[in-house]
C-alpha cells in the first residue's frame, strides 16, 4: 500500500523530532556536562579507553564529557557511585571485567548489582593481558617464571591494580593453570603497580596491553606471554600462554559503558550508536590498535549478555584463588 505523501512527511517529521529530543534528554540541566566515571586511577587500560572515546562523544552529542577517576576497592567505589546517579544519561561508567564480572564474587556486600543496577550501553573493546617482568629480570619466558616460582614458592611477587582487579584475577587464573604460588601485591590502580615493577619492587604483573605496551616498547619491561587465543599484532613475537604449554588458557579483559538502571531506552540507543560510530573512526581504530585493543561494536543486549556470562565464569577462579577484599 502506498502511503499518502502528507502522511509520509508527518511520520518523517515525528521520527526526526524523536531523534533530536534525545540530545536534550542527555542533559538533566542546561549546560550540564556528561560525567564518564573511570573507577581506577589514570594510566590504566580503563582510563586510556575512556579518554579515547570521550572527545568523540563530546563532539557527537554536543555536551562536555568529563573523565572522573574514582578509584578504590577494585573499582567498586566508582561503580557504586555510577549506580546511584540519576538515570538521565548524564552519567556513564566505563566498566570492565573486574567491576562488572568479578566483583560480585569477591565483595559480599557489594553496593551495586552488575545486572540490576545498570543499563548496558555499549561493548567498547576487548583487550589482551600481557604478562611482563622487569627488563633486567633473569626471567625470559613464561616457562622460566613457572620454574622460578616452583623453586621458591611464595617468594616471587606479582602486582595488580587492586584486589579483584583484572590483573589480579588474570594472574590467579594463570596460577591455577601453571600450579604455581606467587604472592599478590595489590596497589591502588594499575599505574602505580607498573611503576613498582619497573623499579624492581615486584617480580611480574599480568595486565591490560594498553598500560604496559609503552614500557615494553621503551625497553623497561619484558613481555613473556599474552592472554588471548592468538598472538596480537602489536607484539607478534610474544607467544600466547596456550602456546607456552598451557592449552586452553584465555583471559582477555573486556570493557564497556553502562548507565544507571532506568536510563531511557532512546538515550541508551543514541549513546550506543555514537559509541559504535566512534569505534569505526580511523583515528580511534588506529589508537586502539596501537594499544593492543580490539574494538567491539555491538548492541546493548549483546554487552548485557556478556556481563551475565562472565559472572559465573570468574566465580570459580575467585573461589579457587581464595580472593578476598
Amino acid at each position: 500500500m502506498t502511503l499518502d505523501p502528507v502522511l509520509r512527511l508527518r511520520r518523517a517529521m515525528l521520527a526526526s523530532a524523536a531523534l533530536v529530543s534525545v540530545v536534550p534528554a542527555l542533559r538533566a540541566q542546561s549546560g550540564k556536562p556528561m560525567r564518564l566515571i573511570v573507577p581506577f586511577t589514570p594510566g590504566g587500560s580503563t582510563d586510556i579507553l575512556a579518554r579515547a572515546l570521550a572527545p568523540k562523544l563530546q563532539q557527537a552529542l554536543g555536551v562536555n564529557v568529563v573523565i572522573d577517576n574514582k578509584p578504590g576497592a577494585g573499582g567498586s567505589l566508582g561503580a557504586a557511585e555510577a549506580a546511584k546517579a540519576a538515570p538521565d544519561g548524564n552519567t556513564l561508567l566505563m566498566g570492565h571485567i573486574g567491576t562488572l564480572g568479578v566483583n560480585p564474587s569477591i565483595y559480599p556486600n557489594l553496593a551495586y548489582d552488575p545486572i540490576k543496577s545498570f543499563a548496558p550501553v555499549a561493548w567498547v573493546a576487548r583487550v589482551p593481558n600481557v604478562l611482563v617482568v622487569n627488563a633486567n629480570s633473569p626471567i625470559k619466558t613464561l616457562q622460566d617464571l613457572v620454574a622460578a616460582a616452583k623453586a621458591r614458592p611464595g617468594q616471587l611477587t606479582y602486582s595488580s591494580g587492586g584486589n579483584g582487579s583484572a590483573a589480579h584475577i588474570t594472574f590467579e587464573s594463570l596460577k591455577l593453570s601453571t600450579k604455581i604460588f606467587m604472592l599478590h601485591i595489590p596497589y591502588r590502580g594499575t599505574a602505580p603497580s607498573i611503576t613498582d615493577l619497573i623499579a624492581g619492587q615486584v617480580d611480574a604483573t599480568f595486565t591490560g596491553a594498553p598500560a604496559v605496551l609503552p614500557h615494553v616498547r621503551s625497553g623497561r619491561l619484558r613481555a613473556l606471554a599474552v592472554s588471548s587465543k592468538t598472538r596480537i599484532a602489536v607484539l607478534p613475537d610474544v607467544p600466547t600462554v596456550a602456546e607456552s604449554g598451557y592449552r586452553g588458557f584465555e583471559a582477555d579483559q573486556w570493557y564497556g559503558l553502562v548507565a544507571p538502571a532506568g536510563t531511557p531506552a532512546d538515550v541508551v540507543a543514541r549513546l550506543n550508536a555514537e559509541v559504535n560510530r566512534a569505534l569505526a573512526l580511523p583515528d580511534v581504530a588506529q589508537q586502539l590498535a596501537v594499544e593492543g585493543a580490539e574494538p567491539m561494536p555491538s548492541t546493548p543486549k549483546a554487552f548485557g549478555d556478556l556481563i551475565a556470562r562472565e559472572i559465573p565464569r570468574w566465580r570459580e577462579v575467585v573461589k579457587a584463588g581464595n580472593v578476598k577484599p
